[in-house]
Order: C-alpha cells, then sequence, then structure tokens
C-alpha cells in the first residue's frame, strides 16, 4: 500500500525480522492481475527500514517513509507501529 504526505512515499508492511540494531526488514505485498489470464499474483518486496527506539518486532505491521541513505541498505524509517502482534512469551510473563 502506497500514499504520499509531503512529496515522500509512505508503505504499510510486516516486520520479518528484528535481528540487527536499530534496522528491521519490512516485507511490502502488492497485488496484481495477470493481464492474459486474470489470476491475482502477490509480489512482495523487502526493504531495510531503520527504528530508532527498536520498538518493533517480528510480526508487527508497521508504516515506513522514504528518508535519505543511511546506509549501503537502508533509505526507509519506520514511522509508526499500526498494529502489534501479542508474543508468547508476554502472554506467560
Amino acid at each position: 500500500m502506497e500514499k504520499r504526505i509531503n512529496r515522500r512515499k509512505i508503505l504499510t508492511g510486516s516486520v520479518i525480522s528484528d535481528k540487527m540494531m536499530k534496522t528491521r526488514v519490512v516485507e511490502v505485498k502488492s497485488h496484481a492481475k495477470h493481464p492474459k489470464y486474470s489470476k491475482l499474483i502477490t509480489n512482495f518486496v523487502r526493504y531495510k527500514a531503520h527504528d530508532e527506539k527498536n520498538e518493533s518486532k517480528t510480526g508487527d505491521v508497521v508504516s515506513m517513509s522514504l528518508t535519505r541513505p543511511l546506509s549501503k541498505d537502508k533509505r526507509w524509517v519506520i514511522t509508526e507501529i499500526v498494529k502489534k502482534v501479542v508474543t508468547e512469551e508476554a502472554v506467560v510473563l
């Protein structure tokens, strides 16, 4: 899903990896119809996004915006956590 605020792209996706410090791998899915067979095709792209406070965890749905290059691969910053996933560890504690 793509929106634009202040001429900056905003994408929404789910966090699939939180193993790096202050960096999250976010998977953004999009759907397109095949031109000949009219079947719905799901495409996904994985982006590395900056998370300053290490707040997001694997499974969370986040919103991220385009920014200046922060490293070789990071060009996105997580702006908000749209939906938190409740983990089993949090329920036990």
